[in-house]
């Protein structure tokens, strides 16, 4: 009998911690991939070392509907522009591990997309003797998490990659940020989100994925508002610590159909019944919420604040960006 017991209550052990493995075992890493992507941090693997070298070929211009015309390779992948560079003289900053994450476009091969400014394509020589294919000035790369055509993963990482515009300049809709003389610009009011004057995309999902300059991918609600999580909640067991006062600032997200999100990740999708009745959302097992202090889409006035509110990564990780 003493051995039975001893088996029933190993096998519910084995149960809670699968349990416990499953909503958040794996905590949050500050600083996460992204953000050392966009620093030049090694990234190893997204490229491996000896990764097969990618011509541009004939280049191409997409009509991306976040980001206007985009400068894509023969493949249709995104081409992006690095801040640290410059243009004036041609200079690449991005080498070893950074270059693993952000691949640089061989100059070889490359040749104008149609309609374009042939003129404003040219080469530059890296610190490891290769040629660099560069547009207006400015070193042209990949970024290793674009695995498909048409995608623009790397838009605003670290806040300081952007995809290319033809012409050389940050790629931003007519109307949707300045693109000046130096390349700056892009995100017009500055909201984060792309859109003039801070109004949400329509047809947004429930939830789904934005891009910002400095946190890079990040939660949204069906308005297009920043997402947050709160330090002190719990993924297992599922406890929100954010009551009373702290409620009329953070509102908690409301259930949404899984169906009618876009680019979250759905592990651990569930809800949370609340002590106070309500029933709040949550991403891999966290509960998540909305800020008062955000008042259009894009903005992120919530992130940091008291050390303690951050916004949510795609996967439901904190971005501390620290």
């Amino acid at each position: 009998m003493g051995a039975l017991r001893g088996t029933s209550l190993a096998a519910v052990a084995i149960v809670v911690a699968l349990t416990a493995t499953a909503c958040g075992g794996d905590e949050d890493k500050a600083g996460d991939a992204a953000k050392g992507a966009g620093t030049g941090a090694a990234a190893p693997a997204q490229a491996p070392a000896g990764a097969e070298v990618k011509a541009g070929g004939q280049l191409a211009v997409r009509q991306d509907a976040t980001l206007g015309p985009v400068l894509t390779d023969a493949a249709g992948f995104t081409l992006y522009r690095f801040d640290k560079d410059t243009a004036k003289p041609p200079t690449s900053n991005c080498d070893g591990d950074c270059a693993k994450a952000w691949p640089p476009v061989p100059a070889a091969d490359a040749k104008a997309a149609a309609g374009t400014d042939a003129s404003l394509l040219g080469e530059v020589v890296r610190k490891d003797g290769t040629k660099q294919l560069t547009v207006a000035g400015w070193p042209a790369y990949r970024f290793a998490k674009d695995t498909a055509p048409g995608e623009t993963k790397g838009q605003g990482v670290g806040g300081t990659w952007f995809a290319l515009a033809p012409d050389g300049k940050k790629a931003a809709k007519t109307g949707e940020g300045a693109q000046n003389g130096n390349g700056n610009g892009g995100y017009g009011s500055g909201d984060g989100y792309g859109g003039a004057g801070g109004a949400a995309p329509a047809a947004l999902p429930g939830l789904s994925v934005a891009k910002d300059p400095k946190l890079g991918d990040h939660v949204v609600d069906k308005n297009g508002m920043t997402v947050y999580r709160f330090k002190p909640d719990t993924a297992w067991p599922m406890v929100s610590k954010c009551t009373g006062d702290c409620l009329a600032k953070w509102p908690v997200v409301e259930p949404v159909d899984k169906a009618n999100t876009k680019g979250i990740t759905e592990r651990n999708y569930l809800v949370l019944d609340r002590p106070d009745g309500k029933k709040q959302q949550t991403i891999d097992c966290w509960p998540v919420y909305t800020f008062t202090g955000d008042k259009k889409p894009g903005d992120t006035n919530g992130q940091g604040v008291g050390g303690t509110w951050y916004a949510v990564a795609p996967d439901g990780k904190l971005i501390t960006l620290q």
